[in-house]
């Protein structure tokens, strides 16, 4: 995620603007999917805007966008505890939500805590893994399920549950990042911030 979207958020929060990188899947990239994706929110006339950075204009019309980028409607990004929610009440199949070929509820598991780390200003890598995120072959238990049901009730509701939110990754080593972590990518452990 230290790319265009964590550049965005830098730089709003250095103009004082609120700002939050999102992790999540973006809807409007490939029909039927929603395809792993970051965005950013910021705050302006007292609303949070949502807005993809990395879509110039050559890609809106590419794309066909029918909305703006810069100010998308709800349900264009599902932000990971939305898509989580969808798939537990059975209105998205988690099979669709991933890249490439990989999806399903880990998949969806694995961006809800990027998404927690990120509400709570530790933005990381799209490949980072560490604590309870479960690999694509790892079973789900119930409990398991249970605990990502609870993350995503608190994303999903961030304004009015922030202090709970920051206080669920605050005190339960699972979910918060560590100093190290697993970079799936090249299949070793590195430090979050490299010096």
């Amino acid at each position: 995620m230290r790319s265009l979207c964590g550049l965005a958020v830098a730089v709003l929060r250095s103009h004082a603007i609120p700002s939050r990188a999102r992790c999540g899947f973006s809807t409007y990239f490939e029909p039927g999917r929603a395809i792993d994706h970051w965005i950013v929110e910021y705050r302006n006339r007292g609303r949070w805007i949502s807005a993809d950075f990395q879509i110039d204009s050559v890609q809106a019309s590419v794309l066909q966008l029918d909305f703006d980028a810069l100010d998308q409607p709800p349900g264009k990004f599902l932000r990971a505890g939305q898509a989580w929610q969808a798939c537990r009440r059975g209105q998205l199949d988690p099979a669709c939500c991933g890249i490439l070929e990989e999806g399903g509820y880990w998949f969806i598991a694995q961006n809800l805590m990027r998404d927690l780390a990120a509400l709570n200003k530790m933005e990381v890598l799209p490949w980072d893994v560490w604590g309870m995120m479960p690999k694509p072959d790892d079973p789900m238990p119930s409990e398991l399920l249970d605990q990502f049901d609870q993350i995503a009730e608190l994303t999903a509701d961030v304004d009015a549950r922030l202090g709970e939110l920051r206080r669920r990754y605050e005190d339960d080593d699972r979910v918060r990042v560590p100093i190290r972590v697993q970079n799936a990518v090249r299949q070793r452990v590195e430090p979050v911030f490299p010096g």
